[in-house]
């Protein structure tokens, strides 16, 4: 670009997405005179999903402005808890995030997760469809046109994109009311009713059960629940409230 400079700034949460040199203070940047200021932000490799607000001499503009000669532009980050407006909080994740998927439905999270990759325009098209916030570390991915809305999960660890996801949106909290397998909501179920789908060793040995209301899949707190309770109680702990302590705990076979 050739055109009008601006002066630029950098929120520093933003920093990984940019070169090196545009991560010190303020620096000048060429613009075409004709692109948005949404453009120029994705130019230099910000998905907007994870722009806050956009100043232009101190003042809010949004995405659609288009910077002018001598103009000092600010990027922020996206402000946390960050608010959804317009539809009830639903998440989409992409075929890279499963562990997150499983930990996000263990906690009451509605979270929508293909383990098998349906492409990019499909992802984009069911977020658009359904309404949710698509998650994902594809910043290809995030710029899509037809999203509904999207973030980047900025951790490769499962403990750490949890907390991300956590912090950024503060979901209601229902910890074992999700099958952690197909997203379907979990209802308690009698010994009787899913005594075929069991063990000889599970029926002696457990009397509490759930079953989800869409793949039929029989929960009981077996020998894993330690480790998921462990998931459980430092998400409440950090991010839940008393209310959310109350649930019953289960533990998939």
């Amino acid at each position: 670009m050739n055109g009008p400079e601006i002066h630029l700034s950098v929120a520093p949460e933003l920093h990984l997405f940019v070169a090196a040199e545009r991560r010190g203070g303020r620096t000048v940047l060429a613009t075409d005179g004709a692109s948005t200021l949404g453009h120029v932000v994705e130019s230099l490799g910000i998905p907007l999903t994870e722009a806050g607000r956009l100043l232009v001499d101190g003042r809010d503009v949004p995405a659609s402005h288009i910077p002018a000669a001598g103009e000092s532009v600010e990027v922020r980050a996206v402000r946390r808890p960050q608010q959804v407006a317009g539809a009830p909080l639903r998440f989409l994740l992409d075929v890279h995030l499963g562990t997150l998927a499983r930990r996000l439905r263990l906690l009451g999270v509605d979270a929508a997760y293909f383990s098998e990759d349906i492409g990019d325009p499909a992802l984009a098209a069911y977020s658009a469809r359904e309404q949710r916030v698509l998650l994902s570390r594809d910043r290809g991915l995030l710029r899509r046109r037809e999203l509904w809305a999207g973030a980047y999960v900025y951790s490769d660890r499962p403990k750490d994109q949890l907390d991300d996801v956590l912090s950024r949106f503060a979901p209601a909290l229902a910890p074992w009311t999700r099958c952690v397998a197909c997203n379907g909501e979990l209802k308690d179920t009698t010994k009787d009713s899913v005594s075929g789908l069991l063990e000889d060793g599970t029926q002696r040995s457990y009397d509490v059960f759930a079953q989800c209301t869409a793949c039929e899949r029989v929960y009981w707190s077996g020998a894993h629940h330690s480790s998921l309770q462990t998931i459980v109680d430092d998400a409440l702990r950090a991010y839940g409230d008393t209310q959310t302590q109350t649930q019953t705990q289960r533990q998939a076979s």
